[in-house]
């Protein structure tokens, strides 16, 4: 196994992936309260406990604004591209998103991902298929925000 520290070249052939290799993204972002309402309105998401401090103070188990789990999950996917899918070719699927923990307005979030399984394609020897699982975790070190998911990426002959 080795441990990558997000400061290489932008993107992977499929031969530089190992099955348990794992990246630490960096840096990490920190998350403020004008990115929380800028994408809540830029995708029509309006629920108050997004955007209304009020409504969060004193209608929510959490007394203040929470994240909302899109901005987060595209944060740390974003996070991911240099070392897993900068050279890819698509990203294929992305599987059991779970948001495990709040994320509020000042948190800082990071992110760690651990390849799982790598496959050359049935149909083109050009290419292959790494999945991977990634977590998000925030500055105390809580996962706030888990995934897995599949990455076509080619071979280096063919990249090259």
């Amino acid at each position: 196994m080795t441990v990558h520290d997000g400061r290489e070249e932008f993107g992977r052939y499929y031969e530089e992936f190992e099955v348990g290799d794992v990246f630490k993204h960096w840096p990490g972002r920190t998350i403020t309260e004008y990115d929380d309402v800028l994408h809540c309105m830029q995708t029509m998401n309006h629920h108050p406990l997004h955007i209304d401090a009020r409504y969060a103070e004193e209608e929510t188990q959490f007394g203040k604004n929470v994240v909302v789990g899109t901005l987060v999950y595209s944060i740390v996917f974003g996070m991911t591209v240099t070392e897993i899918s900068g050279k890819a070719i698509a990203n294929l699927e992305v599987e059991s998103l779970k948001h495990t923990a709040p994320t509020f307005h000042g948190d800082t979030v990071y992110a760690e991902t651990t390849v799982t399984d790598k496959v050359e394609s049935r149909s083109r020897n050009d290419r292959g298929i790494v999945t991977v699982d990634t977590r998000g975790y925030n500055q105390r070190g809580e996962t706030v925000l888990t995934f897995t998911r599949k990455v076509m990426v080619p071979k280096r002959d063919a990249g090259e």
